[in-house]
């Protein structure tokens, strides 16, 4: 997945100070979905032989050390040539997958979630899929935009990508994110990331820690807007028909949810 052009030229600046900043490298790093799967990708490799796998940028830059994160930041560069209009095509994602991943972690610590760090990856790895779709598509943003605007209770976002494309970014996030070795949970988050309502319309109790990070998911979308960041909408369909589902089983009501958006833009406006 190419990298963020700007993200390189800061991380680039970085390295060739005195004493690089390990903490800059880890924020710059973790603002990019890229950079930060192939950094989790390392890490979380048979290699290293950690006996969880993490998901946090911070401290898988911590393990691998200055040298090796200047490495892999340089193999990345050499990847990221890309086109003037790809860039632009793609700066949607890429302003998303910030936004969302910042409002996750906020999200997480507000709701108590024990692994705010997961919350923040999945935040940014969601639609890891998108950068690989469009390479392979050249109408692909179009098709996501008649996706989102098609999405409601009986059509999921992918449907529309699966009838036009026969495939659907929520899969290839999932073997991206396998490729990555993001913990298989992560994993399952990415694949269903769209199948939010028949997941939190099942009543058996089953995959609790799936349905919290998909409501940390789903609500930090929903703030940041990516019905129009994304997928060019107006109105966001996908949450209208998952809101209350997603609003109950967090325990929240609609107007704890408003002041909580309100809290969190106002943040991220600061």
């Amino acid at each position: 997945m190419p990298p963020q052009p700007q993200i390189m030229v800061d991380l680039q600046m970085e390295q060739v100070m005195p004493n690089p900043d390990l903490k800059a490298i880890a924020r710059l790093i973790g603002q990019d979905p890229g950079l930060s799967g192939a950094l989790l990708k390392i890490v979380n490799s048979p290699f290293f032989g950690l006996s969880n796998r993490i998901a946090s940028i911070q401290q898988a830059v911590n393990l691998l050390g200055c040298d090796t994160v200047i490495n892999l930041i340089n193999a990345q560069s050499i990847k990221g040539e890309l086109s003037d209009e790809t860039i632009v095509t793609l700066s949607r994602f890429w302003d998303s997958a910030q936004d969302v991943a910042m409002t996750c972690l906020t999200l997480a610590k507000r709701i108590g979630y024990q692994s705010p760090d997961e919350a923040y990856a999945l935040g940014l790895f969601h639609n890891c899929g998108i950068p690989l779709m469009v390479k392979r598509f050249a109408s692909f943003m179009t098709v996501l935009d008649e996706a989102y605007y098609s999405a409601s209770t009986e059509l999921r976002v992918v449907d529309t990508e699966n009838r036009l494309l026969n495939t659907n970014h929520a899969v290839v996030g999932y073997f991206t994110a396998k490729s990555w070795n993001l913990p298989q949970h992560l994993c399952e988050a990415i694949a269903s990331h769209h199948d939010a309502l028949a997941i939190f319309s099942d009543d058996s109790g089953r995959d609790a820690q799936l349905k919290t990070l998909l409501a940390i998911l789903k609500m930090a979308e929903h703030i940041c807007e990516s019905h129009r960041v994304l997928g060019n909408q107006a109105e966001d369909h996908e949450w209208q028909s998952i809101e209350q589902l997603v609003l109950e089983y967090v325990g929240l009501s609609e107007s704890d949810f408003e002041y909580l958006r309100e809290s969190i833009r106002e943040l991220g406006e600061a």
